[in-house]
């Protein structure tokens, strides 16, 4: 519609650069309806006015009315041949877990419990090594130092997110609890190098399912720790919430 009125700008950067095809044909189009424009003799008495508003301007309303139409149908055309959708995007097929997932709760609450999902040393959500999780500001929970660089579903639910960078999973689950699992600390940096996610976002997943893996060394050698953070991110949403290494 900004088009449309005139302004460009929104319809090139926001739908045409980002998905490139769609760009030929609208200079493929705008091209041909330049060439006829000029051959039909077109002028305005201004610049820079252009799209509907042209009317003002323009010579002759009934060519424009063609140029328009045809520069704008031959765009649709190219890209209505040459368009084709993205495969949406599939997650790995889900590793046979080498080890036994954990059974222990770490955060209950009147929805139920939430069972860790990584092996290794629970720790107070106070004491994981990144300000904005320890204060509690995404929601209470707990953190892991894992021994192992498997994540598991902490309950039967839907997967809610998965970043971009692999290292983080969102799961909505029982009585509308909604978990965070962010595997390190600033390991977005590392644009998912390490990080090998088993689902996708819409995903129904099992307590216990294989939901990522991630490597330990690469995390380390990058200079971040691998501490994975567990947070109920609606845990206002509750009465009572209790985060530990058996709750």
């Amino acid at each position: 519609m900004s088009a449309a009125l005139g302004i460009t700008e929104p319809a090139i950067f926001g739908v045409n650069m980002r998905f490139m095809k769609p760009f030929v044909g609208g200079m493929i189009g705008g091209a041909v309806g330049a060439l006829i424009a000029a051959f039909m003799g077109i002028g305005a008495s201004a610049y820079g006015v252009t799209g509907i508003p042209g009317y003002l301007t323009i010579n002759n309303a009934l060519l424009y009315t063609i140029v328009l139409a045809i520069s704008g149908g031959i765009a649709f055309a190219i890209t209505t041949v040459i368009w084709q959708e993205d495969e949406p995007k599939k997650a790995a097929p889900a590793p046979a877990p080498t080890v036994a997932a954990p059974t222990n709760a770490v955060i209950s609450c009147e929805a139920g419990k939430i069972i860790a999902p990584a092996i290794g040393q629970v720790i107070s959500r106070e004491e994981i090594p990144d300000a904005t999780f320890a204060s509690g500001v995404l929601g209470d929970g707990v953190g892991i130092n894992p021994s192992e660089g498997v994540i598991f579903a902490p309950y039967d639910g839907t997967v809610s997110s998965v970043a971009d960078s692999k290292h983080a999973i969102g799961i909505t689950g029982p009585g509308d609890m909604e978990i965070l699992i962010h595997v390190g600390v600033d390991t977005v940096a590392m644009n998912g190098d390490g990080f090998a996610p088993t689902v996708a976002e819409g995903d129904t997943v099992k307590a216990g399912q294989v939901i990522m893996t991630f490597d330990r060394a690469k995390i380390a050698k990058a200079n971040h720790p691998d501490t994975v953070v567990v947070l109920l991110t609606n845990s206002d949403d509750y009465n009572t919430v209790n985060c530990g290494a058996d709750v």
